[in-house]
């Protein structure tokens, strides 16, 4: 029997994910320079796109540090923050001054009803990705940086934005690429057997997968960006603030040693550049739209028949 689906990596540990990400929100507005670089460079995209949408999704906001990109461009949007980790929502409340005291406009969202009364700020849901407590065809934009490489079940994430999307609606997003961290792989690797460093999609098989869950027209770039530290701490407590740790299943769960630890900081040291050890992340830019449905759910074809102009006699 084989197996059609396409490559995911080693599985993730969701609750590890979850609780890296809840311990980092503290910490995480402070360390997280590439992210909000990433988000700029994704935001001016935005730029080339016609799309006036009435309700946004930001899945996997983190401290909201988007919101308010996207509530600049889109002021008459309706605006949802989402994500695992209700540290990080707790953040994002404390970013947004004018957010609602009460409950029920996010009642109201989570029902799918995104209505002009409620539009005195963002909703904000703790929630996952691959099982979004939106209705369908509920929103027009879907906003996700940074995010997609801490989802363990990428293909059903994806299904669940083409279901809350609505007919024309934008998905774009970014994530990293199999060659980002890979000095700090390397390293390990010269080390240990053992993985320390979470597997990454390639663009081509998200972009494979996009398709599959339905998506129309995609369009997938990526970017090489070098960070540069003064030493491995520095590196390393940078990526602890983010919340970016080993969440691999299949990670080791003892301590590394003192030996294969000093056996790592030697073979980094290989990466030093002009006095200062890098570390490369491969971004991966991508949209997609959700174009008409071709079939029903029974799997039937749709048949469109547009009437002409009459004849005059």
């Amino acid at each position: 029997m084989t197996d059609d689906r396409k490559p995911q990596g080693a599985r993730l540990d969701r609750v590890s994910v979850r609780r890296a990400f809840e311990r980092a929100a503290g910490s995480y507005d402070s360390a997280a320079v590439l992210h909000r670089e990433v988000g700029q460079r994704m935001a001016e995209r935005l730029g080339i796109v016609r799309l006036d949408p009435a309700a946004i999704l930001d899945a996997g906001c983190g401290t909201g540090e988007a919101l308010g990109e996207l509530h600049a461009r889109y002021p008459r949007a309706q605006l949802v923050g989402l994500d695992l980790a209700y540290p990080m929502l707790q953040g994002a409340r404390r970013r947004d001054l004018t957010a609602p005291a009460d409950t029920q406009p996010l009642v109201r969202r989570l029902l799918g009803a995104f209505a002009a009364a409620a539009r005195s700020g963002p909703g904000l849901v703790c929630a996952d990705l691959c099982r979004l407590p939106l209705g369908a065809r509920s929103v027009d934009l879907v906003w996700s940086n940074l995010a997609l490489q801490w989802v363990d079940e990428l293909p059903l994430a994806l299904a669940e934005f083409h279901r809350v999307l609505n007919i024309g609606g934008l998905f774009t997003f970014t994530t990293f690429g199999p060659d980002t961290l890979g000095e700090l792989r390397r390293a390990f690797a010269a080390a240990d057997a053992s993985a320390h460093v979470n597997d990454f999609l390639d663009m081509h098989d998200v972009g494979d997968m996009l398709v599959q869950a339905g998506f129309a027209d995609p369009v997938m770039d990526m970017e090489m960006i070098t960070m540069t530290y003064a030493d491995a701490g520095s590196l390393m407590r940078d990526l602890k603030a983010i919340g970016a740790q080993n969440a691999r299943i299949d990670r080791r769960r003892s301590l590394t040693g003192r030996r294969r630890w000093q056996r790592m900081l030697a073979a980094l040291e290989d990466f030093r550049r002009d006095g200062r050890l890098q570390a490369s992340f491969e971004v991966v830019y991508g949209h997609a739209w959700k174009a008409e449905p071709r079939v029903v759910d029974d799997g039937r074809a749709i048949v469109r028949f547009d009437r002409g102009p009459r004849e005059r006699r």
